[in-house]
């Protein structure tokens, strides 16, 4: 659980530059995109998983 904590200060800290130096977000801007990324996450863990592709 900690290293899920850190990581998301770890973003949160990277996200807050990106708009200090006003640069684009390297994400999808909407919450469509970014539950494409989740999918694509979980995704993954199961064909990882529970079919043994690695």
């Amino acid at each position: 659980m900690r290293e899920v904590i850190m990581a998301t200060i770890a973003g949160f800290v990277v996200g807050l530059i990106f708009a200090r130096l006003k640069l684009p977000v390297p994400a999808p801007p909407t919450p469509a995109g970014v539950m494409g990324i989740v999918g694509l996450f979980l995704g993954y863990m199961a064909a990882t998983r529970f079919f043994g592709w690695e």
